[in-house]
């Protein structure tokens, strides 16, 4: 049973919901385009949960009317009373868990761009292959999604593999539907070059930033130091014949990004910048993090990106998420970028998990003040 106060959380959405709907036919806001964007972005980001609390509505009022049929005298609608409920009652409880999760306290970056960063771990060329084959695999998914994606960076490795790979990734909340792919992912399987037919175990790293704003992180041009130099990749009249790659060094914290795709220096230089920012605040995000760790955990995992989060078996056609104990097959589904499934079960598991750490007794109090 919902209780009265979510209830009573989930009546204030509704009749923000109808206020946001009335602002919308109003000239005033019509004619505003940037007020209207922002009103729509509103309605539109609890439009969801008012549809999940008037099915439930709805539900809960079908199974009233139906437990009133049981005292009917006549059999024949008793008897249709108690199939319908067969039907209904199983579906209250998953809906009323739906309800409670739409009131789990969104992470303030789930709306933003994400820098996406693959590099290949130990394993020599095999990792390089699984990293191309991973970069591929995300890059698949970011285009059933119809996300934009710009490649920043890329190292190329032996064998048609890479060593490391940046990508800017935008769209419609990119971050809440990537930022559980941080970590290490370890794969099995024989490699080509293999005479032996024995399994291998490499790993690639994958970090997912959600992309700052000059708002979001404030870097003082004092505290980088700027190099040019000539790219390095696959052809192009640029490459090797002006200095357009840039490369980064934050002073203060020891952070180096270097962006090299664009022909322009100006075109990699403000890249570059876009990167850096990103890594300065997934660094203040993990700072926040760990703060929040040491009184309660209610991190991912551990929130350290050297722990293996996931296996990909080739000679069992298996995938397993270690975190959430997710078990799938097909990998050259996945491999093409079907992970919707996977990403679904992440997202479904740790919001599940805010929801019980947001319901403790304690869970307004300050941070230093919880056990």
């Amino acid at each position: 049973m919902l209780s009265p106060e979510v209830l009573k959380k989930l009546d204030a959405i509704e009749q923000r919901f109808e206020e946001l709907t009335h602002q919308l036919s109003d000239p005033a806001v019509a004619s505003s385009g940037e007020r209207f964007r922002k009103v729509s972005k509103e309605r539109a980001s609890v439009e969801a949960t008012v549809n999940a609390l008037r099915a439930w509505r709805k539900l809960t009022q079908d199974i009233a009317d139906n437990e009133a049929l049981l005292a009917e005298k006549d059999a024949d609608l008793r008897e249709m009373a108690k199939e319908e409920l067969a039907q209904l009652r199983p579906m209250l409880e998953p809906a009323e868990e739906q309800l409670k999760l739409f009131l789990v306290p969104k992470d303030p970056a789930d709306e933003k761009d994400v820098i996406l960063e693959i590099r290949a771990g130990a394993g020599g060329d095999e990792a390089g292959l699984f990293a191309a084959e991973l970069l591929r695999a995300y890059l698949r998914f970011a285009e059933r999604r119809g996300w934009k994606v710009e490649i920043a960076d890329t190292s190329a490795g032996a064998l048609g593999g890479i060593k490391d790979a940046t990508v800017n990734i935008a769209g419609d909340a990119v971050y809440s539907w990537l930022k559980y792919e941080s970590g290490v992912h370890r794969v099995q399987r024989v490699p080509a070059t293999e005479a032996q037919g024995r399994i291998h175990t490499s790993t690639v790293t994958v970090a997912v930033m959600p992309e700052a704003e000059d708002i979001d992180v404030q870097v003082s041009p004092a505290d980088v130091e700027m190099d040019v130099f000539r790219s390095t990749g696959a052809g192009g009249q640029s490459v090797n014949t002006t200095d357009s790659a840039v490369r980064l060094t934050h002073k203060p914290t020891g952070i180096v990004v270097k962006c090299q795709q664009e022909k322009s220096q100006l075109k990699n230089r403000n890249m570059a910048w876009r990167m850096l920012r990103a890594k300065l605040y997934e660094m203040e995000l993990e700072r926040q993090r760990s703060a929040r760790d040491a009184a309660r955990k209610s991190q991912v995992g551990t929130g350290d990106r050297s722990e293996k989060i996931r296996t990909y078996n080739f000679p069992q056609d298996r995938l397993t998420d270690h975190r959430i104990n997710y078990t799938r097959h097909n990998l050259p589904a996945v491999m093409d970028g079907d992970v919707q499934d996977v990403i679904d079960a992440c997202r479904t598991f740790y919001a599940a998990q805010a929801l019980r750490d947001a319901s403790r007794p304690d869970a307004g109090a300050p941070l230093e003040k919880r056990s």
